[in-house]
């Protein structure tokens, strides 16, 4: 079982049909795309390097990101990708721990050469056009067993250093296979945009995209520039994303802006799936209202890569239900092929409604963490994922989560949870975000401190946050502190940097 076989199997169905576009201009037909992956994949191995060998991708999202993926997976190789945003020093690191033999990079991420590697490729020079030329004579896929590593994914390691989370060939069939079940039905005519990093979420999602035979589409700016995004589904057609709830936001933004209504927004994303940080109840019911129902959840970890749970269309669109608002706040039911449930500390199931730790079991669950055999025994007990995540299920099986365990905040011995008051001060008047954190305290141990953003223009105040608190929250609850700040710091993939958040309290 190998990934490579995936695009054996539509380069020979179907050779000239467009599969990667450099915005609006077709950089590879699928029969292009296969052989210049197993054209790199011959020369990987003619270079010496064997079946199971890290090759490390930094880079922004370029259209030969998916060349250079799939012909690693050809010769057998395990991708390690790299967020495109990280210093050179946690690069380095990286590659040193995943003992990686080459990099693919581009000139704008990694100007200069680094460090532990055999060789480093910028993707944009004659050196990768000659790796990338159409092999002479066939060169089969290397055979691969399922529970084979194919994507080496580093953590954020925002609690020390980032963990190697070990992804097979199984796990990433699987969630393939699962997206057109609990997610999106995918046609060949239609096709998916890389705005988000390639190197996460975004990327993965090239595996479904392609078992359906569609189109992958990297914007010329390499990011996310919603004029150019809008612009690009008109022109290809409705185009699909991945999006943390930051990218969806700056969409929808931009959709109000310039006055485009639900059937104009139609014309240029079919589906935005979004998920990889806390979606808030007031944005996705002003992304639904402004951009109309092209919105779907997905609730996943690097360990089980974009599968655990999922909120369909449907599920968002059913606002007669009695617990509508609850499921809007929800990230779903399980997905198909696993297991969701809550547990307590020792992995004890919880009865239905209390509040525990997210365990998932499936086929999506990683091996294992990367040379770190203690982290690994941590995080899978009996086959179930600990996922760090509290949270609680209902008597449907929707999911809510609370926190990451590390952010639950306790206060004169009750717990609280930042995203419920978060919640709170997104409903308030002026308010363009918020987070919440726990600051040590003599007295309580904990109390709560709210980092707010301000709507452009808007005279928010602290006494006009703490009325609307005293009015929305059980007093135990409310911040005993407000912090107006411009900006919330986050990571490449739009997550709120806590621990930054934090520090900024000493």
């Amino acid at each position: 079982m190998s990934l490579a076989h995936l695009l054996v199997r539509h380069a020979l169905q179907s050779p000239q049909q467009p599969a990667i576009f450099d915005g609006t201009q077709m950089h590879a037909s699928y029969g292009q795309w296969a052989a210049r992956s197993e054209g790199l994949a011959q020369r990987l191995r003619d270079a010496g390097l064997a079946p199971g060998d890290r090759v490390v991708l930094f880079m922004r999202n370029h259209p030969r990101y998916l060349e250079v993926m799939w012909g690693a997976w050809w010769a057998g190789l395990v991708v390690v990708p790299v967020n495109a945003k990280l210093h050179t020093r946690e690069v380095e690191w990286i590659i040193d721990n995943a003992q990686a033999r080459w990099a693919f990079v581009s000139s704008d991420v990694a100007p200069e050469p680094l460090a532990g590697l055999e060789r480093q490729i910028d993707i944009d020079s004659p050196e990768a056009d000659a790796l990338l030329a159409p092999a002479a004579g066939e060169t089969p896929p290397a055979e691969r067993a399922p529970d084979d590593t194919a994507w080496l994914f580093y953590t954020s390691g925002t609690t020390g250093r980032p963990k190697g989370v070990m992804i097979t060939h199984r796990n990433l069939m699987t969630m393939g296979l699962t997206y057109f079940i609990d997610v999106d039905a995918v046609s060949p005519d239609e096709a998916i945009v890389y705005g988000a990093p390639m190197s996460h979420g975004a990327g993965l999602y090239a595996v479904p995209y392609l078992m359906a035979g569609a189109r992958h589409v990297v914007p010329s700016s390499g990011g996310v520039d919603p004029a150019e995004l809008f612009a690009l589904g008109r022109a290809l057609g409705p185009l699909s994303a991945f999006a943390a709830p930051t990218i969806v936001k700056r969409l929808v933004d931009h959709a109000e802006e310039t006055g485009l209504g639900a059937e104009e927004c139609a014309l240029s994303f079919k589906t935005i799936v979004y998920g990889g940080a806390p979606m808030y109840v007031a944005d996705i019911q002003r992304a639904l209202r402004i951009m109309g129902p092209r919105f779907v959840q997905i609730y996943g970890q690097g360990e089980t890569p974009m599968v655990a749970t999922a909120l369909s269309r449907r599920h968002l669109a059913d606002i007669g239900h009695p617990r509508h608002l609850a499921r809007l706040a929800s990230v779903g039911v399980a997905q198909t092929p696993v297991q969701v449930r809550i547990a307590d500390e020792h992995g004890r199931a919880l009865p239905l409604g209390e509040i525990g730790e997210v365990l998932v079991k499936g086929d999506t669950v990683m091996a294992g963490y990367w040379r770190n055999e203690a982290a690994t025994a941590s995080a899978i007990r009996d086959g179930w994922l600990f996922t760090g995540d509290v949270g609680c299920l209902d008597e449907d099986g929707f999911l809510t989560l609370k926190d990451r365990s590390k952010d639950l905040i306790i206060s004169g011995g009750s717990n609280i949870y930042p995203r419920e008051v978060e919640e709170v001060l997104l409903n308030c008047r002026g308010v363009s975000e918020a987070a919440v954190v726990g600051a040590p305290d003599p007295e309580w141990g904990e109390v709560v401190v709210a980092f707010v953003v301000p709507e452009a223009g808007s005279p928010l105040t602290v006494d006009m946050l703490d009325r609307h608190c005293l009015e929305h929250i059980a007093r135990f609850k409310r911040p005993k502190r407000y912090v107006l700040v411009q900006q919330l710091p986050k990571n490449n993939y739009g997550k709120v940097l806590k621990t930054e958040l934090r520090s900024m309290l000493h």
